[in-house]
């Protein structure tokens, strides 16, 4: 299963009662959420508390927003301006707290693997937390008051990270996402709404949020989060018996091990196969670990900062193949 589900995430959208949502504050306003959320998480008794950074966006190089998008730790609209937003990270980053988003709060847990309930038990802790000393803008009848009204209720959105390369080659993944969204569900990009999948990832969330409880919707995107993972399974089995699939997984590894200049999107789609080889048994000595970190690395901007400077698209991919001969050195495709 861990070779299908990357990872898990949960976040939550609060606001605070007393204050307009972050389109209409201003920024002695923004301000004021900031700190008024910051000395909540950091004045808490909890153990939690201690484990979080403090990040003024403002402060930020470019590069270092952008990486923090690739990761998967804030949202793209997040760094489009950097002015009165700030974020609280855990120092393993599987927490974060966006302020003054859309909302005064986007609070979110990440977790390796099909992990539904401990990432939703330990965001509702760190929810509870900042409850405890804040007053959360709440109706009766509407759950949490959100500035989208999308996200009214529970604001809770849960979502898998899934690898889906053998119902990508069969080309039913637009059937699948029409049938997902009669379910409550939807499929698209790693990056979210507006995003092309790449390198086979997909993210798989509830878009319902009123009128459901969350644990409801975990249990209906966990369900079928398994069914798709049993189609998943059935079609690699189907295509990985074929001579050219493996002929396409063995040059993808070659290359990566031996290019002196790859692109961003050709990197990601060679990585992709070299995962589909290694869970197919075809490649044995890379663990699918290994690659998920890779796909990460070698998005543009952590590589960037990985390297502490700042590169020209042609440096980065020189770099970026430096770095994938040098991790994948040595492999062996049976």
């Amino acid at each position: 299963m861990s070779d299908i589900v990357i990872s898990t995430r949960v976040r939550l959208a609060r606001n605070l009662k007393d204050y307009p949502f972050p389109c209409r504050l201003g920024k002695q306003g923004r301000e004021k959420v900031i700190e008024s959320v910051r000395d909540a998480l950091q004045g808490g008794n909890s153990a939690i508390a201690g484990d979080f950074s403090f990040i003024k966006m403002s402060e930020l190089e470019p590069q270092e927003s952008v990486s923090l998008v690739e990761k998967h730790l804030v949202s793209p609209e997040f760094i489009s301006s950097g002015e009165g937003r700030a974020l609280l990270l855990s120092k393993d980053e599987s927490m974060s707290i966006m302020l003054n988003e859309e909302d005064h709060i986007r609070l979110q847990v990440i977790r390796k693997g099909l992990a539904l309930e401990e990432a939703y038990d330990t965001a509702d802790k760190l929810d509870t937390l900042l409850d405890e000393r804040l007053e959360f803008a709440f109706d009766e009848r509407l759950g949490y008051l959100t500035q989208c009204p999308t996200n009214l209720g529970t604001g809770m959105r849960a979502s898998v990270m899934l690898h889906l390369p053998a119902l990508e080659k069969s080309k039913v993944i637009n059937r699948i996402s029409g049938n997902l969204s009669k379910l409550g569900l939807i499929i698209r990009g790693a990056h979210g709404e507006g995003t092309e999948p790449k390198g086979s990832m997909y993210q798989l969330s509830n878009q319902i949020t009123l009128g459901i409880s969350e644990q409801a919707a975990i249990e209906n995107l966990k369900n079928i989060t398994k069914q798709l993972i049993a189609q998943e399974e059935q079609a690699r089995e189907r295509i990985c018996e074929s001579i050219d699939v493996r002929d396409t997984i063995a040059r993808s590894l070659g290359i990566l091990r031996s290019a002196l200049v790859i692109s961003h999107d050709e990197a990601l789609k060679l990585l992709s196969n070299v995962r589909l080889g290694v869970s197919s048994g075809q490649i044995t000595d890379v663990t699918a670990e290994q690659i998920d970190s890779l796909m990460t690395a070698v998005e543009p901007a952590t590589l960037s900062v990985s390297l502490g400077k700042t590169l020209s698209p042609r440096e980065r991919d020189v770099e970026r193949a430096n770095m994938l001969r040098e991790k994948l050195k040595g492999k062996i495709i049976m």
